[in-house]
């Protein structure tokens, strides 16, 4: 083979630039949609551009820029509409002139090339074609043009004698074929196909060759049928290998295009390309292993009902090659679509085909399975139709996969192929039972998170096959460690009857095998209760555990179906037909009382009468258990018995309770909910006040200090042992048993909307604006015996769904009230509240909502549907329904003022005015109550919520299925105030304590009052079982992060009652139980379910428990699922937060802004003014709602890494220590200068706290106040404007900041956490101050402080005035007592040292910062996190560089590949980078210092490393890179020695500017 460029330069000099041959991207174009084509061109253009650009943004970023460069800042620029008429009627004019001027030219060259017959004029005529094709119209060719030019062209194209005019005739037919598409079937009829595929197979050209391709590729497009035929998949792929990456890929698109279109009832010319295929799957380019996969799964499915065909393809090595491509994903990083897609192969090939069934086996498919279901993102969570055929759904394909690997039970002796599957099942026993110890235990965990119905119905069938065809021996010990009892039990509580069923075949399937074993186990785990509760509902009021409460059919089928597809009935969810036949839609196979008489025949056959009787049927544990707790309950409810014999209460229950939950025997979710322990526990931990349900009211008054103890008992059992808090010791395993009672008893309805589409509708109420999805139907009514109020006139009005009750008040309120009468009628006039009438939407349209479609709704099931809202909007921002749609009636800055309007005594006349006074009285602005079906509608609830807790609370499917379509009638009535009803207590504030009660106040450990003052979700009554495990994980979650605030107290309280005599044992290190313990897989997975709905535009959008449990529990969600809530709640947009996406592969993670289309502002600044160029930016933008970027004055780079690099400088400026803003570090005294103290940041090893400032002081050191709280005001504004741009920031604050953040109080043990050294101090002097007042106290107030001293010195003698330790700048108390401090008043000393160090002397600069973070949104929103995850969103991760993951997330191109040598030496120099490197090389890459949250495999665009191709030699050139790509140029050194010397120069030196590069 040769080159073409190399066999004629003297013709390639005379050609133009863009028309020599030779390059195989030097082809036209392409002006169709093709991806393929698309990505070439882009790349090429890319590769191209690498060695001459600048670093600036991404093509968005620099595409809003103006062509004014003098307007910096503006990002959008105007025309004038009559000039742009004037110029497009000229583009007209001159369109129309080319086309008659291409027209002429294409007459003149066929005619030419009809009469031409000398080598060189032809050749001067294709170069002229090509030409007039390159920059003609799609207008400019017609089809009598191209019919005219095609026979010509083809016979050109077999000019074998002339390789130059075979180039360029396959070039013309290439321009054509992109050109007019249509142009392929005269091509076709003129043999062009076999014409080209005969130049491929008799390869001698390189360039030709590869011309042929790109034209094959385009006749494919249209012609796939003609170029099956002509044998074109062997022609392209033959010599495949011969051909660079981007011209394979143009030959795997050939080969797509005709996969895609494979005929039903032709031969089979494609089987050939099948082991080429197969190997090609081995290649490392993912969009070519992606078209290749794209052609197999088109093959398999060609010929998926021939079991020969399917063999064949087998033979072939095909399931070793993709299931080596699975197992490897990681590596490849395909697409969800293709991924699934070969999933879906394997399942075709696994059904018709016996030898695809055993190779599977041999391959060890189960692992391959295993690892899927482990690493799933759960997307399953989706009970629409679409998931139940299985389109693009990884968990179902892998259910229908492991379906086909296990013969059906049902036998079948006609059926050859599954005798055969069982008899390979039954001589390899042990693959069958590796099968079932891979998947088992997945399947357990995929049922447990919340799946669909279809997804759950699957897992037991899978279940149900494993058990029923294994008989080994094994399959018992893998039952007993998958804890399949209590599993079982857990099913038993669902109301669909396949599920019941499954679960009961399941269960008599192990009794009759495994009876002896199991028996027991059924009734320690409650199976047995469970199924006696099926037979008999009645017993089930008398247990705590959630059993049967009714059948419900999955599908009614007297409901119709409006949808494309009609939902199967779970007995064909997984069937092999392709699509469900009208029987199988909505006929069951399973009798109506096939569920009753199988329970029944269980109960008879195994399970003796005897043990269901009250006690008899309990185990031993359970007893033993039930009455520990008894005895908790009632001392719990005597506080004088519990003061008595605390003792014993710590000592004896509490150690006896933890003992049994730890003991040899493991405790069952049956036996921890039925037993009371959770009651127990926090009926003590709550001193008996959760019992007596008055919301926690007084708690924390008088019982404050006996409450803490019982918190301390309960940490110090805990405590004991060896190995305190490893996995086997008390506190986690409480947790686990906590966690797996959450996941039997919960049952919080996912509500779905059918369907991905919405609509826009007119919204009359509360603003009268058209918003982006449907509205709901209102009439307000006034209630039965209002006489203070009007009635609405409107017949019915709509309302916008996710608005909050308080908002709909204060629309109506006007309306109604008897005072605003008159006010009403003279607006009335002039708007117009009818939605007959709506400005953009008929009413037609607003009411077009199908009503048919089924809701099942109820907390029996897992997901619930909403009917679909049809039509495709024009989505407008969310943010411009954000304050309507936010339903945050509590945020409201008008409630004060409303309520001093609103005094009424009027006493409730009726049953619903005195359903809810309680809540009534604690709204300040209420002055409606709303009613729905005689129900009181909580007002922090949005219209939506409170409707759906209605329907839910009834289960009322009729009502669900008509939500959008039927007019909800809501009764109104005046709100009434009562003053018998105090509001909750609090804590009391320090500002209204005295002096000597400051200390009392900052002793204390400030997170009993938020445990006992708020409630968890409305929905559930309290006490239930399931409100009771809530609130004890919050209590034991709170513990856990106080841990050491609790020990620290019971240290000092054990010194001053003379336990221990040494200071030193106040020095405690407390282990912690990892916050992941605390999350809930199966709520998270709710909530994630729930966000990725089409209608989670907003927190008011979904179901009032997912507000209510993540503000108030939200450490059962985990920490992304909590990032996504957090950005629709805080921005008002359904998407993933930039830089808040932790996908595993990376593939869609993005830090980049994209916002939701936010606009872009570009702001110049200057690197000598940054503090100023930064306020100046924020008080011009931190309230818009934009997107800000970057540009450096007199620097050519802006985008993305300008921006971020700004934000690192901003971090950098604002933490130097002479700007009076942080404490500084107390090590790093010595180590200053005064010259060096301006300059130097605050290095601090505990983070940065802010610095004390007195009340008294306006300057210190030549630092004005002022000056420190507009720092601290800017600061915040950088933080969130950071935080809402999706920014990293590059900072370091103490643990203690982020708390006071979040609003949460600080004591005397934060201290320790940012000056270890004061903390212990003052520890040490609190704990001599409570050994006097004990001394003092039992011995009648004698003088007997002389026996105490600080380690051995009198407090007199440490000379200590009132000053504040580091700053005798702030005196903290005047006067003749308070001069030196000495052991009288040491208490006064701490207590103000406290005060000004964690409160009253930071108070000002907090709040500075508050009101700076606000102007962007509310820091309230934060709350959902604690201080670790603050630092993590707001400054990613400090060093997440997992090294033998560091080739998964960067991406090698354009010369590279992950076994480059260039490549394997950087790899190997990051990992030896210290910690400093590797900032500096991150800071040189991207802009930022630090990794989004996430680390690399979040960072967005993914990091990509590309030849930089040198003019010299390789080893004097330097990397460079593009920031706002994340792109490094790196060059081909020629050692890793000298590529490391390279690197660590430019990371160094090439800091502080962008410039080309």
């Amino acid at each position: 083979m040769e080159s073409r460029g190399q066999k004629r330069p003297e013709l390639v000099d005379e050609l133009p630039a863009d028309k020599r041959a030779c390059s195989s991207l030097d082809f036209r174009p392409s002006s169709s949609n093709s991806s393929v084509q698309t990505h070439m061109n882009s790349t090429h253009s890319t590769l191209e551009a690498h060695d001459h650009d600048m670093d600036t943004s991404s093509s968005a970023s620099a595409s809003s820029r103006s062509e004014g460069e003098h307007e910096k800042d503006s990002a959008y620029g105007s025309c004038d509409s009559d000039e742009m008429d004037q110029h497009h009627s000229s583009l007209r004019d001159y369109q129309r002139r080319r086309m008659s001027s291409d027209h002429g030219k294409f007459k003149s060259i066929i005619s030419s090339l009809s009469g031409q017959t000398e080598p060189s004029g032809q050749l001067a005529v294709l170069t002229e074609l090509c030409e007039v094709l390159s920059f003609c119209t799609e207008g400019s060719l017609s089809s009598m043009t191209s019919d005219l030019l095609s026979p010509l062209l083809v016979k050109l194209a077999k000019h074998e004698s002339n390789p130059d005019i075979m180039l360029f005739a396959i070039r013309a037919i290439t321009y054509i074929c992109d050109l007019y598409p249509r142009s392929a079937a005269f091509l076709v009829r003129h043999d062009a196909v076999p014409a080209l595929c005969q130049r491929l197979l008799a390869i001698e050209y390189q360039d030709v060759a590869e011309q042929c391709l790109q034209a094959l590729e385009k006749i494919s497009r249209e012609q796939p049928l003609a170029c099956l035929q002509a044998g074109a998949i062997m022609a392209v792929l033959n010599y495949i290998d011969f051909f660079s990456t981007s011209i394979q890929r143009v030959a795997l698109c050939t080969v797509v295009n005709i996969c895609k279109k494979l005929p039903s009832e032709s031969p089979s010319p494609f089987m050939e390309a099948v082991p080429i295929l197969c190997n090609l799957l081995q290649y490392e380019d993912r969009q070519l292993v992606e078209n290749v996969a794209t052609c197999l799964i088109k093959i398999v499915e060609r010929v998926a009902q021939s079991p020969e065909m399917l063999d064949e393809l087998c033979q072939h090595g095909l399931i070793q090659q993709v299931t080596h491509l699975l197992s490897i994903n990681g590596r490849t990083t395909l697409s969800k679509l293709i991924y699934n897609g070969l999933i879906g192969m394997l399942v075709k090939l696994a059904s018709g085909s016996v030898l695809a069934f055993r190779t599977s086996y041999e391959l060890n498919i189960s692992s391959i399975l295993r690892d899927i279901l482990a690493t799933s993102d759960l997307s399953h969570g989706l009970p629409t139709s679409h998931v139940i055929v299985g389109h693009c759904n990884q968990v179902y394909e892998v259910l229908k996969l492991l379906n086909e690997l296990l013969p059906g039970i049902t036998k079948d002796e006609n059926d050859q192929q599954v005798q055969d599957k069982e008899s390979f099942l039954a001589n390899n026993p042990d693959l069958l039972q590796k099968l079932g110890t891979d998947v088992i235990p997945m399947l357990i965990q995929v049922f447990n998170s919340g799946a669909s119905l279809y997804v759950c119905h699957g897992c037991l069938s899978v279940m149900y096959k494993i058990i029923t065809l294994s008989k080994s021996d094994m399959l018992v010990e893998l039952l007993k460690k998958s804890s399949i009892s209590s599993f079982l039990a857990g099913v038993f509580t669902r109301k669909d009857h396949h599920m019941l069923m499954l679960a009961l075949q399941i269960s008599e399937t192990i009794l009759q095998n495994f009876s002896d074993i199991f028996l027991k186990l059924f009734i320690k785990e409650g199976v047995f209760f469970a199924i006696d509760a099926l037979l008999t509902p009645e017993r089930s009021t008398q247990l705590m555990y959630p059993v049967y409460s009714g059948i419900q059919l999955s599908v009614d089928s007297s409901q119709k179906f409006t949808s494309r597809e009609a939902l199967r009935c779970l007995c064909y969810a997984f069937s092999t037909s392709q699509s469900p036949t009208p029987s199988e839609g909505g006929h069951c196979k399973l009798d109506k009382d096939s569920v009753h008489n199988l329970a029944q025949n269980i109960k008879t056959k195994y399970l003796a009468p005897e043990l269901y009787d009250s006690e008899k049927g309990l185990t031993d544990i359970l007893q033993q258990l039930r009455a520990y707790s008894n005895d908790l309950l009632s001392m719990s409810a005597d506080n004088s018995v519990c003061a008595q014999n605390e003792e014993k209460v710590n000592s004896i229950l509490l150690s006896q309770i933890m003992d049994k939950l730890t003991g040899k025997e493991q405790v069952s979710t049956f036996e921890f909910i039925e037993s009371g322990v959770v009651r127990s526990l926090v009926n003590y931990l709550s001193q008996g006040h959760y019992v007596s349900e008055n919301d926690g009211k007084g708690i924390v008054g008088g019982n404050y200090a006996a409450i803490e103890k019982r918190f301390e008992a309960l940490a110090r059992v805990c405590l004991q042992g060896s190995q305190p808090f490893s996995s086997d010791t008390a506190l986690p395993i409480l947790i686990r048993n906590l966690q797996n009672a959450l996941t039997s008893l919960e049952a919080f309805p996912i509500v779905l909307s059918n369907g991905p589409k919405l609509r826009h509708s007119y919204a009359a109420v509360p603003s009268g604006c058209s918003i982006p999805y449907p509205s709901l139907k209102v009439r307000f009514v006034r209630a039965e015996g209002e006489t203070w109020l009007n009635d609405c006139t409107e017949d019915f009005l709509t309302v916008d769904p996710f608005s909050s009750l308080h908002s709909i008040e204060g629309y109506l309120w006007p309306k109604v009230s008897k005072k605003s009468r008159k006010q009403e009628k003279s607006v009335s006039s002039h708007v117009v509240l009818q939605p007959e009438s709506p400005p953009l939407q008929s009413t037609s349209n607003a009411s077009s909502c199908p009503a048919e479609i089924p809701v099942i709704l109820g907390p029996g099931d897992m997901s619930t549907d909403l009917p679909e809202t049809q039509g495709e909007p024009k989505l407008s921002h969310p943010d411009e329904t954000a304050k309507v749609n936010a339903g945050e009636s509590s945020s409201s800055g008008t409630q004060g003022s409303v309520e001093k309007e609103l005094q009424s005594n009027a006493e409730p006349d009726s049953k619903l005015a005195r359903q809810h006074l309680a809540s009534c009285s604690n709204e300040a602005a209420q002055k409606l109550n709303f009613y729905l079906d005689e129900q009181y509608l909580d007002h922090q609830l949005t219209l939506y919520q409170a409707i759906l807790h209605q329907i839910v609370k009834q289960n009322d499917c009729s009502s669900g299925s008509k939500l959008w379509s039927q007019v909800h009638i809501i009764a109104y009535r005046k709100a009434v105030e009562s003053k018998d009803i105090l509001p909750t207590e609090c804590l009391p504030s320090p500002q209204d304590l005295s002096h000597d009660e400051v200390l009392a106040y900052y002793q204390q450990t400030p997170f009993f009052s938020d445990i006992f003052s708020c409630e968890l979700v409305s929905d559930l009554h309290r006490p239930s079982p399931t409100y009771d495990v809530l609130f004890l994980l919050k209590c034991l979650e709170s513990m856990n992060r106080f841990m050491f605030h609790l020990m620290s107290r019971e240290r000092i309280c054990a010194f001053a009652e003379g336990k221990v005599d040494n200071l030193d044992s106040l020095n405690i290190s407390v282990p912690s139980v990892p916050q992941n313990d605390f999350v809930s897989s199966k709520l998270t997975e709710k909530l994630e379910t729930q966000m990725r709905d089409s209608l989670a535009i907003c927190p008011g959008s979904m179901p009032s428990w997912c507000n209510q449990l993540i503000t108030s529990c939200p450490f059962l969600f985990s920490f992304e699922a909590r990032c996504k809530y957090f950005k629709m709640k805080a921005f008002g947009q359904p998407q993933i937060q930039p830089h808040m996406s932790y996908n595993s592969s990376g593939a869609e993670s993005d830090r980049r802004p994209s916002l939701g289309g936010l606009p872009r502002k570009k702001i110049l600044v200057y690197r000598n003014r940054i503090l100023e160029s930064a306020a100046q930016m924020m008080d011009q933008h931190a309230r818009n709602k934009v997107v800000l970027e970057v540009e450096y004055d007199e620097e050519v780079g802006t985008g993305l890494g300008p921006t971020l690099e700004f934000y690192t400088l901003v971090c950098r400026e604002l933490q130097k220590s002479g700007l009076g803003m942080w404490r500084d570090d107390p090590c790093s005294f010595a180590l200053k200068s005064n010259l060096q103290v301006e300059e130097m940041g605050i290095n601090s090893l505990y983070g940065l706290f802010p610095r004390p400032w007195s009340s008294t002081l306006d300057t210190s050191n030549g630092i004005q106040f002022s000056e420190v709280t507009k720092k601290f005001f800017l600061l915040g504004q950088v933080i969130a404007k950071a935080l809402q741009d999706g920014r990293v920031l590059d900072l370091h604050f103490s643990k203690a900041f982020y708390k006071l953040i979040l609003g949460k109080e600080l004591s005397l043990y934060d201290i320790q956490s940012l000056d270890p050294g004061l903390g212990r101090v003052l520890q040490e002097f609190q704990a001599l101050i409570n050994r006097k007042k004990f001394l003092e106290y039992f011995n009648g107030g004698n003088e007997l402080e002389y026996g105490l001293s600080f380690r051995e010195t009198r407090i007199e003698d440490l000379c200590l005035d009132f000053s504040l330790p580091g700053y005798p700048d702030i005196v903290l108390a005047s006067g003749h007592d308070h001069t030196m401090v000495n052991l009288t008043n040491l208490e006064n000393y701490v207590s103000l040292v406290v005060d000004a160090t964690v409160r009253s002397g930071i108070s000002r600069q907090v709040e500075a910062f508050k009101s700076g973070f606000n102007q962007v949104f509310s820091v309230e929103h934060l709350k959902i996190f604690n201080e670790q995850e603050l630092e993590r969103i707001l400054c990613g991760e400090h060093d997440c560089w997992a090294i033998n993951e560091l080739a998964d997330h960067i991406k090698f191109d354009h010369g590279y590949t992950a076994s480059s040598p260039p490549i394997v030496n950087l790899l190997e120099i990051i990992q030896e980078f210290d910690h400093e490197q590797r900032r500096s090389f991150l800071q040189f890459v991207t802009g930022a210092p630090r990794l989004p949250p996430g680390g690399l495999a979040s960072l967005n665009p993914k990091l990509t490393i590309v030849r930089k191709h040198c003019s010299n030699r390789a080893d004097s050139d330097l990397p460079s890179v593009m920031t706002c790509a994340n792109y490094l140029k790196l060059p081909p050194y020629s050692s890793k020695e000298r590529m490391k010397e390279k690197l660590l120069y430019a990371i160094t030196e090439g800091q502080g500017s962008f410039h080309l590069s």
